[in-house]
Parts: C-alpha cells; sequence; structure tokens
C-alpha cells in the first residue's frame, strides 16, 4: 500500500506553472560574467566537558593556484594561507608521497567517511559505524576540530559521542581559532603526530573547509602532520569528516561557496570559491556535503565539468558515505546523489553553463554503488520492495500529473523530483532555478536555469513502505540543464479593474465594471 502522506508533492498547480513557466522564460543568449562573491562560511559550534589546547593563528602569504584534474587554463589568484616552504609544490589535490615510495602510491586499506554536516548525536547508525570500522570498542580517535569557529566546544561534543560508542578519543590543539598556539610547530609536533600514528581513526568536524587545508597543506605541501594522516588511513584506518570534514575529501573542494546559483553563472574564482581538498577518496570522485538540503547538485557539475570530473558523489545532511576501494556505501538519516558526467555535451555558443545528458541516481541509506563497474546495488528493504521499471509491460506507475518545480534548487527538490519521475507515466519532469533577488548592478541578473529530468535507457527503482513511508532509490535518470532568460522583476501588480469571473473557464475575464 503506497503511502499517501508522502506521496503529496510540494508543487502548483499544473496550469498555474506552465503558465507562469513559459512566460517568463527565453533562450540566454548573452555572456556569463566571471565574478567574485565571496562569503564567509558558516562556523558550528559545540558544547561539551574535556580539555582541548588551542594554536596561533598562521601568518598570511599568498599561493599560486594549481591546476587540478582535467583543468584547462585555470586562472590564478591570491588568497590567504600558511607561508609555503621553498619546495615545489605538489599539484592541486595530488595525493601525499607514500612512505619509501618511488613514484608508486602504496595501496590504501583504510576508510573514508564524508558526512554530509548536521549529524545528530542519536544518529547511532554512522557514529557506531564509524567506530566499528576502527576496530570496535577501544579503538582510538583523533579529533580535529580545525574548522570550526569555537573549535574547543566542537572537540569535546565529538569525543564525547565518540566515547559513548566505545571509542578512545582525543582532541589535538591544531585550529586557527586557538590564539596561543603556534601552527606552524603543531603540525610538526612528534609528540601530536605520534598520537596520530597510534590512533585507527581520525575525525575532522564542521566549519570552515579552507582552514583545515591551510593548516594542514599550506600552499600544496603536505606537512608532517597530514602525512601522519595519510598513514593511519593507508594502514586501514578511518578518516572521517563532517560537513567541512567532507568537503576536503576530495582533490578539488569549494572553498567557499555558499551560493549554489552563483556558481552556476561562472561566478566563481580559483583560490577564493574554489581550492584544493586533501584527496582522501581519490583523484577520480568529486564529494560535495549538505547536498539534498541545499540543491548542491547545481554547484557541483559546473565544477565538475570545468575540472575533468566524471563522478561526482553528494551525501545529505545526517547522512554518511563509506568508501572503502571501489565500494561506496550509503548510511545514515537520508541518501546521497551520484552524478555521472561520462557521456555529458555542452553547446559553448549559449554563453552560459548548459549540459545535456548528465547521469544521476539517488543512492537511499542501505544503498551500494561499484566505482568501477557503474552498478547500484538497492538494500535488503529496497528488494523487498517494488522494483520499478518504466520500460516494462508490467510498470503500473503511481503518479500521473505533469510536474513543474520552480525551485529546483530547492530542499531536497531534485531527489523528490527523481522519485516522482521514476514512479509516474509521465516522461519527464522540469523545473527552473534563478535569483530571486539579484544584486543591484548584477549584468546577469535576468540569468535563469531550465532542468530537465528525463527517463532513458538504464532508468529504473525500488520503492518500498516496509518501514512506514515511502522510499525510493532511482537508477540512471538524465538531466539538461539550460541557460534562459527571466526578466526582472519576474512579476507586478495585478491589472486594476480586471478580475477571473468566480465559475467560468479558465482564462474567460470579467470586467470590474460588469461589462463583457
Amino acid at each position: 500500500m503506497k503511502n499517501l502522506m508522502k506521496k503529496v508533492q510540494p508543487s502548483l498547480p499544473r496550469s498555474c506553472l506552465l503558465c507562469l513557466a513559459f512566460a517568463l522564460v527565453s533562450m540566454w543568449a548573452g555572456q556569463a560574467a566571471q565574478a567574485a562573491d565571496s562569503v564567509l562560511s558558516a562556523s558550528q559550534a559545540a558544547s561539551g566537558n574535556a580539555q582541548v589546547q588551542g594554536s596561533n593563528n598562521p601568518k598570511t602569504g599568498v599561493w599560486t593556484v594549481i591546476r587540478g584534474p582535467g583543468n584547462q587554463a585555470n586562472k590564478t589568484a591570491p588568497a590567504t594561507a600558511t607561508p609555503s616552504s621553498s619546495a615545489t609544490p605538489s599539484a592541486l589535490g595530488a595525493l601525499p608521497p607514500g612512505p619509501g615510495s618511488a613514484g608508486v602510491e602504496p595501496a590504501i586499506k583504510g576508510y573514508a567517511v564524508p558526512i554530509g554536516g548536521a549529524l545528530k548525536a542519536d544518529n547511532e547508525e554512522v557514529w557506531g559505524r564509524i567506530v566499528a570500522l576502527a576496530g570496535g570498542k577501544g579503538a582510538r580517535f583523533v579529533v580535529f576540530s580545525t574548522a570550526s569557529e569555537d573549535p574547543e566546544a566542537s572537540a569535546r561534543q565529538t569525543i564525547e559521542l565518540l566515547q559513548r560508542r566505545g571509542a578512545v578519543a582525543e582532541a589535538l590543539p591544531v585550529a586557527p581559532k586557538f590564539s596561543w598556539v603556534d601552527l606552524n610547530k603543531v603540525v610538526r609536533d612528534p609528540a601530536l603526530i605520534n598520537k596520530i600514528k597510534n590512533a585507527r581513526g581520525v575525525f575532522f568536524t564542521g566549519g570552515a573547509q579552507e582552514r583545515i587545508v591551510d593548516v594542514l597543506a599550506p600552499g600544496g605541501h603536505p606537512t608532517p602532520m597530514l602525512e601522519a594522516i595519510w598513514d593511519v588511513y593507508r594502514r586501514g584506518g578511518v578518516v572521517a569528516g563532517t560537513s567541512a570534514g567532507a568537503a576536503i575529501m576530495s582533490t578539488v573542494m569549494f572553498r567557499d561557496a555558499p551560493s549554489v546559483i552563483n556558481i552556476m553563472k561562472g561566478k566563481w574564482v580559483e583560490g577564493k570559491q574554489i581550492d584544493r581538498g586533501l584527496g582522501f577518496v581519490g583523484p577520480d570522485l568529486f564529494v560535495d556535503q549538505h547536498f539534498l538540503k541545499r540543491g548542491r547538485f547545481g554547484r557541483m557539475i559546473p565544477l565538475m565539468m570545468a575540472k575533468g570530473y566524471k563522478l561526482g558523489l553528494g551525501v545529505d545532511e545526517n547522512t554518511a558515505a563509506i568508501i572503502h576501494g571501489d565500494e561506496v556505501e550509503v548510511i545514515g538519516g537520508k541518501g546521497a546523489l551520484l552524478v555521472d558526467l561520462g557521456e555529458v555535451k555542452t553547446d559553448p555558443t549559449l554563453g552560459a553553463f548548459n549540459v545535456t545528458n548528465a547521469r544521476l541516481s539517488y543512492l537511499d541509506h542501505g544503498d551500494k554503488f561499484n566505482l568501477r563497474t557503474r552498478v547500484t546495488q538497492p538494500s535488503a528493504i529496497k528488494l523487498r520492495g517494488e522494483k520499478l521499471d518504466p520500460f516494462s509491460a508490467e510498470f503500473k506507475p503511481y503518479y500521473t500529473e505533469e510536474l513543474f518545480h520552480l525551485d529546483m534548487l530547492g530542499d531536497s527538490t531534485i531527489s523528490n523530483a527523481m522519485s516522482y519521475l521514476i514512479d509516474s507515466n509521465r516522461n519527464e519532469v522540469r523545473g527552473l532555478s534563478f535569483d530571486v533577488l539579484p544584486k543591484p548592478g548584477d549584468p546577469v541578473a535576468d540569468l535563469g536555469f531550465l532542468f530537465r529530468l528525463y527517463k532513458g535507457k538504464g532508468s529504473y527503482g525500488w520503492s518500498t513502505d516496509e518501514l512506514g513511508g515511502e522510499e525510493y532509490t532511482v537508477v540512471n535518470v538524465f538531466l539538461d540543464v539550460t541557460p534562459v532568460r527571466l526578466p526582472q522583476p519576474i512579476f507586478g501588480p495585478w491589472q486594476a479593474g480586471t478580475r477571473v469571473a468566480p465559475g467560468s473557464a479558465p482564462g474567460v475575464l470579467e470586467r470590474g465594471d460588469g461589462a463583457q
């Protein structure tokens, strides 16, 4: 029996939506402006009882942006960071060299666990699994609250939550907000490095991800402390991080880019909105966080295209992805979006971001995905549910209405649209995205984007209501994004003296003076 409450979709009536959409939308033919829009990252604070030492802010310096994988003719821009040494920096996001290696990277036996942020204290599945992967009861963890605005409180809370699951956790005093510690010495301190090497797990808290990168790899140079973390990871340990701690997992990351629509409009600069990450998930997978909640697929796809990534994994809040070798497992509160750009096309003549044939899959909690074979394995509960094959003669779709979203970047809109599409007799779901409050003087204020999700070869899914609410796994639906023009302002006052006649057919108006 389908859960009817879950089936209600947050959308306006079809006739209203279509009239508004087609009245606003026309093809965009201008050139997207290249500008920077920097906004301070949100910080994270917590409370607890453990004692943590602190540190000095690093001195400022200027580093040159180094090109990432597949990057062509990237811009360079100054940014504040710890001054780098005289050694030649490694390529952006390059993995630190292994001990005794001669150009060959040692095999990684450990687990990378990006968490999408807003991880709840009672999420036993995620907290318990992190400790279990590190060896279970008694597993030693070091906690880095480097990214946090209040690193002491953040570390205390994380330590308490790990210890509640049987771990032995300790915070290291490595944070720019600690004003009494010399960070350049701390990241080379033999005693602290030894604590890391004796640990089975490393946990990065949330905050501002640039703080983590600037402290552990200033100017692109891995510090001895970062090399010790990599040593734990290679030997089979766990490297987990939430929010900012998840953003650092890729070789390239969003440094400070809270506006999704600005990234789509091309308003990003190397070293300001985009930066190098620490690369724990390797050079071929891009990871982002707070993903479905904040509609961040809109910023992921442009960055992936610019940097040459073919696979992206966006982890939602209160959810984790366990990455071990080629396998990805999603656990926790919700799910993750997998973005495959292996067969995309783009039209440079349009002068703004556009893409055709992006492939999206929604992995719900309990689902697995193989990065090498590209095969999705649904959870056991999904396999006990209903298989949704829109090209099967036995397919009985639940939804029949046409759907159009006015904010495709809204909270979980993309995953809801994908679930609707795969369980519908409709071949597509469309929607818009645009800047409702553009800044004065914005040369691309009227640039918006039209999204088209549609079924194609290999589109299928599963659904279940075994746990009470309808839950979906969706595999291989396709996405096109086209630039469109939305005139500003997008609405105005209703014409005085004109009203819709009660009970009349749609489109029949009645004059206020009684004339027909």
